[in-house]
C-alpha cells in the first residue's frame, strides 16, 4: 500500500512535467514468456538506456490507453541523452495497439522476442494460473476453452476502444503463439527495418551475440550486460499426444517466421 502511495504521488508529479520527460525510442513488444524480462532487464544495464521509472511494463497502449499521452509520459525520465524504451508483451496480441504505437511515437523501432509456441502456451497457462487470472488448472482443458473465451473479443476491443478483455489478455495460450499473424499487422505499419525480431531459444543459448545483435538494431554501442533468466515457472512435463497436436497446429505459422528472424526457428532447426 505505502509502495502504491508513492508511486501515485511520483506518477502525478510526472505528469506536472510530462512535456520534460523522454518517450520511448524502442518498445519490447512482445511476445508474453518469451524471455522479455531477460532481455528487459540486460538492456536496462545499457549507460544509454533509459528505462521506466516505476515498473518494466507501462502498457498504455494496450490496457491505459484513455489516460492520455501526458500519463504515459510521465512514466519516464527527464529528458536526457540516450534511449528511453519500456517492454509491455501485450502490445504484440492487442488488436488496436501496434496503429496506437505508429500514431504517438511514428519512429519507433520494435523488438518482438518468439519461442517454441507450444512451450510458450504451457508456461503461460503456469503464469496465468499462478496469478489467479486461469481458474483452470488442466492445461489442456484451458486449450479447450480457449476459442469459446476468446469468441468476438478482438472484434469488441476494436469496436470499444477503450475496453479491456480478461481472457484476451490471459487466456489466449495459442492465439499468442501464431506470431506470424501479429507480425503481419506490424509490417504495414512500421516496415521490416523498424521491427527485430529475436529467436529466444538462441538468446538463452547465446545471449552475447543476440544482446550484441540488438544493440546493432538500435545503433547503440556496446555494453557488457550480466544476463539471466527471469519468471521461470515449473510445470509437469507435456504429454506427447499434446506436443505433435500442438506442432501441427504451429506448423504454418512458425514456417512464416524464417523471413523475420532469417533462419528456420530453433525449435524447428
Amino acid at each position: 500500500m505505502i509502495k502504491k502511495s508513492i508511486q501515485a504521488a511520483a506518477l502525478a508529479a510526472g505528469r506536472v512535467t510530462a512535456n520534460r520527460r523522454m518517450l520511448p525510442s524502442f518498445l519490447i513488444v512482445g511476445a508474453q514468456r518469451c524471455g522479455t524480462t531477460s532481455l528487459y532487464r540486460a538492456l536496462a544495464q545499457h549507460p544509454e538506456l533509459r528505462k521506466p521509472v516505476f515498473h518494466k511494463g507501462v502498457h498504455y497502449f494496450d490496457v491505459a490507453y484513455d489516460k492520455g499521452l501526458g500519463w504515459y509520459r510521465a512514466h519516464f525520465p527527464i529528458q536526457s541523452p540516450g534511449m528511453a524504451f519500456e517492454s509491455s508483451p501485450y502490445y504484440l496480441f492487442h488488436p488496436l495497439a501496434a496503429a496506437r504505437i505508429a500514431r504517438d511515437l511514428p519512429e519507433v523501432r520494435l523488438i518482438v522476442l518468439v519461442r517454441d509456441p507450444v512451450e510458450r502456451a504451457a508456461s503461460a497457462h503456469a503464469h496465468e494460473h499462478a496469478r489467479g487470472f486461469e481458474p483452470e488448472p488442466i492445461f489442456e482443458r484451458a486449450l479447450e476453452l480457449e476459442d469459446g473465451r476468446l469468441a468476438g473479443e478482438a472484434a469488441r476491443l476494436r469496436s470499444s476502444p477503450y475496453a479491456v478483455s480478461h481472457a484476451h489478455q490471459h487466456q489466449a495460450y495459442l492465439g499468442r503463439g501464431r506470431y506470424a499473424e501479429q507480425l503481419a499487422r506490424l509490417e504495414p505499419l512500421f516496415g521490416r527495418e523498424r521491427v527485430l525480431v529475436v529467436d529466444s531459444g538462441r538468446l538463452f543459448a547465446d545471449p552475447t551475440a543476440a544482446y550484441a545483435r540488438v544493440l546493432r538494431f538500435l545503433e547503440m554501442p556496446w555494453h557488457p550486460a550480466a544476463f539471466s533468466r527471469h519468471n521461470a515457472r515449473p510445470r509437469p512435463p507435456l504429454p506427447q499426444s499434446v506436443r505433435r497436436r500442438l506442432d501441427d497446429h504451429f506448423a504454418p505459422f512458425d514456417a512464416a517466421l524464417t523471413p523475420w528472424l532469417g533462419a528456420v526457428p530453433s525449435w524447428r532447426a
